[in-house]
């Protein structure tokens, strides 16, 4: 199996933790490794080196090199703009055709936060059997603790198998990033889980799937798999949809088509200021409060606080409220409003003064 690290994402939900030089997978938010380090040390206890390949902007390529030392220079795949996981899965997909068109490839987040490393081996390596076995794409979705506004849901069918402890299930569905009522309703239901974003097929069928669901990308990742010219390339690119590709196939496609394993090992997307809380509860004082920072609280509960500590932060009579302070911008905002962080993002790029 060969890996595509997906690090090219501008992380604006962490803003303004995470930024555009620096997005959040480059970011150390839990410890003394970045999110991105964390990830690639998990691959090598399943691959070497030269089956791992990173794929991400160009602007962001100096500084995953020197995070990344140990990738081999032709494993970054380098998009030539910021187009969302659609192009970016068309591009690595384009270029993974021509090496192992029919092995299977597993696209793994490079920002997201695993508990228990033995267990997320153990779920790949039964992806890859499920892969070969069955030749349906596989993804990996995790029991949701709250109603997140995010995520993507994954809708479950019945239990196909559960072979030392990996549970396999139908797949019945895909809802992308459902409003704070919706996401209620879809725990409360018990029928859907956390979208994990692990996809996993080979690149001959995700080829296929474009195809079938998103003909008109398909046709521009034809172009730059049967070229190595990068203005090419970097023609078709950027004409591909600037859209997740969520919503452009896994909204789309035929529920016989996939299978869906639930992952137990501990996941958080780390996507939005209310994941990055729910990550790290184990660590919260008496009151509920995560801080990383000098804090002080009076009256105040379940917030997450992120400064300097030569700083002090106080809070009083406040509750769920993401406390971010760095040294050129504060926010705060109620945790359940991280999907509008990227509309402060977008609004302070648009008014720079």
């Amino acid at each position: 199996m060969n890996f595509v690290i997906l690090a090219g994402g501008g992380g604006t939900r962490l803003w303004p933790l995470s930024r555009k030089s620096k997005p959040k997978q480059f970011i150390k938010l839990f410890g003394n490794k970045t999110l991105i380090e964390l990830t690639y040390n998990r691959l090598r206890k399943l691959a070497a080196p030269e089956k791992i390949f990173v794929v991400l902007n160009k602007n962001l390529l100096n500084l995953a090199k020197k995070t990344l030392p140990n990738i081999l220079t032709g494993n970054f795949i380098i998009e030539p703009a910021r187009r969302d996981t659609t192009a970016a899965f068309g591009l690595a997909c384009a270029k993974l055709f021509n090496i192992a068109p029919d092995e299977s490839v597993a696209f793994i987040p490079s920002d997201h936060f695993i508990n228990d490393t033995k267990l997320f081996c153990k779920t790949l390596r039964a992806a890859e059997k499920l892969i070969d076995e069955t030749k349906k794409l596989v993804d990996i979705a995790v029991f949701p603790t709250f109603p997140s506004t995010a995520l993507g849901y994954t809708k479950i069918g019945k239990q196909i198998s559960n072979k030392g402890g990996i549970e396999i299930f139908s797949f019945l569905g895909h809802k992308e990033k459902p409003n704070f009522d919706k996401a209620k309703k879809y725990i409360q239901s018990n029928k859907y889980l956390w979208h994990a974003s692990y996809y996993m097929w080979t690149p001959r069928k995700f080829l296929e799937a474009f195809e079938k669901y998103s003909p008109t990308d398909y046709k521009f990742i034809q172009k730059m798999i049967h070229t190595t010219r990068a203005d090419i390339v970097e023609k078709a690119f950027n004409k591909i949809t600037k859209k997740s590709l969520d919503y452009v196939i896994t909204e789309k496609i035929k529920p016989s088509e996939v299978l869906i394993i639930k992952g137990a090992f501990g996941w958080s997307d780390v996507g939005a200021f209310d994941v990055l809380y729910d990550a790290q509860q184990a660590t919260a004082d008496t009151n509920g409060n995560v801080c990383r920072a000098n804090f002080v609280a009076l009256d105040s509960s379940h917030c997450l606080v992120y400064g300097n500590k030569k700083k002090t932060i106080a809070a009083i009579g406040v509750n769920n409220l993401a406390i971010i302070d760095t040294p050129d911008a504060l926010l705060v905002c109620p945790l359940n409003r991280g999907q509008d962080v990227k509309k402060v993002v977008k609004q302070i790029k648009e008014n720079k003064k």
